[in-house]
């Protein structure tokens, strides 16, 4: 499993015109989680990926998204599993079908749900356009 996560003051997803998730922390700093499941995912990847975007000290003043009260937005990103060392054309192969993809992300939703985070979401699937306002810019590569 890989992610991207983005230290950002607002963050929305939009679909066939239409906002469907969306956060504006401009006080704490939020979240941009974009989350690719691989084919070779152990089963229990999503819990280390729960705890890793909750509790990484990568928010302002080295602050968790748990210890700010941050929240999350939540994107499916199967594209991070692209391989690109041959050729012009990247490979998917390393990517998890959407049948085993789909519930492992809604794991991570609930899973950082429950640990009191607000979490907003794109749509498993569709065609999204994801805008953010990025703080730093602080980005960092998480894989477990």
């Amino acid at each position: 499993m890989k992610a991207v996560l983005t230290r950002v003051s607002s963050a929305s997803v939009e679909v066939d015109g239409k906002i469907v998730g969306a956060i504006d922390c401009p006080e704490t700093g939020g979240l941009l989680a974009l989350v690719g499941v691989g084919r070779a995912d152990a089963p229990d990847a999503w819990e280390t990926m729960v705890r890793k975007i909750a509790e990484l000290r990568i928010l302002a003043g080295e602050a968790s998204v748990t210890e700010a009260g941050a929240p999350v937005l939540l994107v499916s990103q199967f594209t991070l599993h692209g391989r690109t060392a041959k050729g012009r054309r990247p490979s998917w192969s390393d990517a998890a079908p959407g049948d085993v993809a789909e519930p492992v992300i809604a794991k991570i939703a609930a899973g950082l749900r429950a640990r009191g985070i607000t979490v907003e979401t794109g749509v498993f699937g569709a065609m999204m356009r994801v805008a953010s306002v990025n703080e730093g810019p602080f980005t960092v590569l998480v894989e477990c």
